[in-house]
């Protein structure tokens, strides 16, 4: 039986498709799984080398972009794989890291979700992988002093495995049976945030999320949506593509903070925080990155 189903999310990727998909394929000694690809409409060609390089692999070719969230959950609602994990096709997974999670995952019955440290291609770490809940606190501390300790839980022993609020949608490791229970990817949420609205109701539920050091992947971030300045001479977005990621990441800010949050607060409290939200949205604007 099938230990394990991957999900990716393509758009656009070019030739970053190709080498997460080697990199799976010279994995597949090491745990019995599955690999599906959802193609949100791209332009490019992506897709027509990924099935003409890798065959075996299942392909679903979608005719809009559907978003991030709805187009993981064509794979998600229908996986009977004890394990789901959700996969950035401009990400590479050296070998050891699935054999990894997958043990570490059936010795703690009481982990929904893992994910190991994640690189972006110089080196350093993807902090979006190793986060806090955005707690209005913990979002002033970030945005207005810089102290990340909430926001990013800098202040935890990184060489360590250790309990964290959210992973990063780029590569999480999901009990299938939790999915099962509390739902999947929220699809009010067209790009970004839909991964820390699912580790938010997974914790909910009871369940742990671990951040696990020991291995790593790699991950070249932004290449779809173009606005992350460490990718954004190697993305091929266009700038309708980029200022529709933009808008996104900030829309999805308050969609989080209005299910999760508003309700504890009064209202000029809340029109503080909205206010703050779109006062980043606008500078964010005008530079073009986030």
């Amino acid at each position: 039986m099938k230990k394990l189903t991957i999900s990716i999310v393509n758009y656009n990727t070019g030739d970053y498709l190709i080498r997460c998909l080697e990199s799976l394929e010279k994995a597949k000694n090491e745990l019995d799984f599955d690999v599906f690809v959802v193609d949100n409409n791209s332009s490019d060609n992506s897709m027509k080398k990924a099935e003409e390089a890798y065959p075996n692999f299942g392909y679903i070719k979608n005719l809009e972009n559907l978003g991030f969230g709805r187009a993981h959950n064509l794979v998600l609602e229908k996986a009977e794989t004890p394990y789901i994990l959700t996969l950035n096709p401009d990400c590479e997974v050296p070998a050891g890291v699935l054999s990894y999670m997958f043990g570490f995952m059936e010795k703690n019955p009481d982990v929904g979700l893992s994910t190991c440290k994640i690189e972006k291609a110089d080196g350093t770490l993807d902090i979006a992988s190793h986060r806090g809940f955005p707690t209005p606190k913990a979002s002033f501390l970030h945005l207005f002093l810089k102290d990340d300790s909430l926001y990013h839980l800098t202040d935890r022993d990184m060489t360590r495995p250790h309990e964290i609020d959210s992973a990063v949608g780029a590569f999480m490791f999901i009990r299938n049976s939790v999915l099962k229970k509390i739902g999947y990817f929220d699809e009010d949420y067209f790009l970004y945030a839909e991964d820390i609205d699912l580790c938010f109701r997974i914790k909910e539920a009871g369940q742990k999320i671990m951040y696990l050091p020991d291995v790593k992947i790699v991950h070249a971030k932004g290449v779809s949506s173009g606005i992350k300045k460490h990718s954004r001479n190697t993305s091929t977005a266009n700038a309708k593509t980029r200022n529709l990621a933009l808008d996104y990441f900030y829309k999805t800010m308050i969609i989080f903070y209005k299910k999760h949050y508003a309700k504890k607060y009064p209202f000029f409290f809340n029109w503080a925080v909205y206010f703050a939200i779109n006062t980043k949205w606008f500078f964010a604007r005008r530079k073009q990155l986030v």
